[in-house]
């Protein structure tokens, strides 16, 4: 690392390790079951996938943006038009989750090589006002977390039915 303190690493190993968690957690389910619905309006297996891909392309932009320009302003986006209209249960699921590891892992190695005062700089988010890029990386960390909590449970759905 050239220049990253170990809070930056710890989150930077963090989020890293957030794509083998998401194989795991889909590990072993048949493409019925990575495309069901347990119910209106919940998203799949699949399409949570597909949304952290989304979400990691958008984030990676940001992250970078703030990394290379002063104060730049992060555009917000609607994810559930994301799923709404852009087919994701059409996707290849192994392509998608291959792309969500690979993005992991270069945005992880290209985090690594920025001095610890970059994590410091700051962007202005149009729904979170300012953040910087530190707790960017942070937020997307936890997101992993957060979706594989439904993924469990869309897994135990899928198993009691």
């Amino acid at each position: 690392m050239h220049g990253s303190d170990a809070a930056a690493e710890t989150s930077i190993a963090r989020y890293e390790a957030g794509a083998a968690l998401v194989r795991q957690a889909c590990s072993g389910l048949p493409a019925s079951d990575l495309n069901t619905r347990i119910a209106p309006g919940i998203w799949s297996i699949q399409e949570i996938v597909v949304h952290l891909l989304d979400s990691d392309l958008i984030a990676t932009h940001r992250m970078r943006r703030i990394a290379a320009e002063d104060l730049p302003l992060l555009v917000s986006y609607d994810e559930n038009a994301f799923i709404a209209n852009l087919p994701s249960d059409r996707m290849d699921f192994a392509t998608a989750l291959e792309l969500f590891e690979v993005h992991r892992r270069y945005t992880a190695q290209w985090l690594r090589t920025l001095p610890a005062a970059s994590f410091s700089r700051e962007g202005i988010h149009t729904q979170r006002g300012k953040i910087t890029l530190g707790q960017i990386v942070d937020l997307y960390a936890s997101h992993v977390d957060h979706h594989l909590k439904f993924v469990d449970g869309k897994r135990a759905a899928l198993r009691a039915r």
